[in-house]
């Protein structure tokens, strides 16, 4: 197996096309086919399925690109460590943060990095729980800052705890339910999922009388922040994140003495 066949994998599930594929590794399509087959000989199944509208890869090529998309990240990252280490290049660190941390954590802490490394190019993306994780495993991200789920990372990650911020609700000032201190008194309100289903901003998690009614998925904290004050709908988000932007989201934080997950 040689990595031109990763890259023939990873370009028909990307574009679909064996043409495609074949145009944007520079090679003719007959040699990208004849790549293909000698792939497939050696794995023992088929790995792409041809039809009139295109190619796409086979459940045995899913999981073969799969796993090239994780070799062919290690393989760029070798080069730039070994680069790094004869000077001939800088190095790149990839950064996933939460809205909390990229609010609390994010600016002192890369300012101060800067001044210390300025031969490292450092990437900084937003990294949502619970996807950070999964970024994590498949090598786009070397370090997140974010929650941390109760039971810890998993063994496979090492985590490290920076500080505590639990969770409060929000809704807009005036909203009928901003003095409510029980959780059961939140059975009627429309609500937002603030960040992916699942995560710490999901009202599924809570203890309400029914299923949240949910209006609103909302993966953005800055589009959350100007949305909010105009929803007649209540969001959960991290207490440190409604202390630092309540006067911008002119929102209020429910004096509920139930506690939250």
């Amino acid at each position: 197996m040689r990595l031109q066949h990763l890259h023939l994998l990873l370009g028909i599930a990307q574009t679909g096309s064996l043409r495609e594929t074949a145009r944007r590794l520079h090679v003719t399509q007959p040699a990208l086919t004849k790549a293909l087959r000698q792939l497939e000989a050696e794995i023992g199944a088929p790995l792409v399925v041809r039809s009139p509208q295109g190619a796409r890869l086979a459940p045995a090529g899913e999981l073969l690109a799969t796993r090239a998309a994780a070799a062919l990240r290690e393989i760029d990252r070798a080069r730039e460590e070994i680069g790094w280490l004869t000077g001939r290049t800088t190095a790149r660190v990839a950064l996933g943060v939460s809205p909390v941390a990229a609010t609390l954590l994010a600016p002192a802490a890369i300012a101060r990095f800067a001044a210390r490394f300025p031969q490292v190019r450092l990437h900084v993306v937003d990294a949502l729980y619970p996807t950070a994780f999964a970024q994590l495993r498949a090598g786009t991200l070397d370090l997140a800052v974010g929650p941390l789920p109760p039971g810890g990372a998993g063994r496979d990650l090492t985590s490290h705890r920076l500080l505590a911020s639990g969770n409060c609700i929000v809704a807009r000032r005036g909203h009928r339910l901003a003095r409510a201190r029980r959780l059961a008194t939140l059975e009627a309100a429309a609500w937002v999922v603030v960040g992916p289903a699942g995560g710490p901003g999901d009202p599924a998690s809570l203890a309400l009388p029914a299923p949240p009614r949910i209006v609103l998925e909302c993966e953005s904290f800055p589009a959350l922040v100007s949305v909010l004050p105009e929803l007649d709908a209540l969001a959960m988000v991290p207490r440190a994140f409604a202390e630092r932007f309540a006067a911008a989201m002119q929102a209020s934080v429910l004096p509920l003495t139930d506690p939250l997950p």
